[in-house]
């Protein structure tokens, strides 16, 4: 739980800085997560970060509102917000469709993160400790989800997100000794 809270708003803050905005797919990805763990009335400490996480990039997102001087706009982000929640719970089928959604937006945003660092052969100012953090609470959560609910449909996402956050991993740590060796020989 704490690498997870660490390694969050450290994100959202340099993907702010720059310059690309904030990272909504994340949080939606958090609510949708916390929500399907509390309808299926899940033990809390399965989802126990899920609410802090969610709380911080709300201060977040507020913070940046506040910045860009459009704090104006929070009413809508509230009402959207509260509503979309709502909206999960009316049916079973619908939460868990988006369950499967956020898995795969999830696989989608990482993908277009290798492609990235395929395109460019270049690491640059991606960090292999947020992504090393981002692999290691993946992979303990593969194992809290088989001791604690079994539930398929969590364990394949952590599955899923494990070795895509892995190979994102490898990926920086290949390009980063490349990009080394390129200087020691220059």
């Amino acid at each position: 739980m704490f690498s997870e809270c660490v390694r969050k708003p450290g994100e959202n803050v340099a993907h702010r800085k720059a310059r690309t905005g904030f990272k909504t797919q994340t949080s939606v990805g958090y609510i949708v997560f916390v929500t399907y763990q509390v309808y299926y009335d899940y033990p809390p400490p399965t989802y126990l970060e899920y609410p802090i996480l969610i709380a911080q990039d709300v201060v977040l997102l507020l913070l940046i509102l506040l910045y860009d001087g459009r704090l104006q706009n929070s009413l809508v982000y509230s009402v959207v917000f509260v509503v979309g929640w709502r909206l999960l719970t009316v049916e079973k089928w619908i939460i868990d469709f988006a369950m499967s959604l956020c898995t795969f937006i999830s696989a989608a945003s990482k993908f277009a993160q290798l492609q990235c660092l395929w395109k460019s052969k270049d690491a640059g100012q991606v960090s292999a400790l947020t992504w090393g953090l981002a692999t290691y609470t993946c992979a303990t959560r593969i194992y809290t989800t088989m001791a604690t609910t079994g539930d398929m449909q969590v364990l394949v996402r952590f599955i899923v997100m494990t070795f895509l956050n892995l190979w994102v991993l490898l990926s920086v740590l290949y390009y980063r000794r490349q990009g080394r060796s390129s200087i020691k020989e220059d």
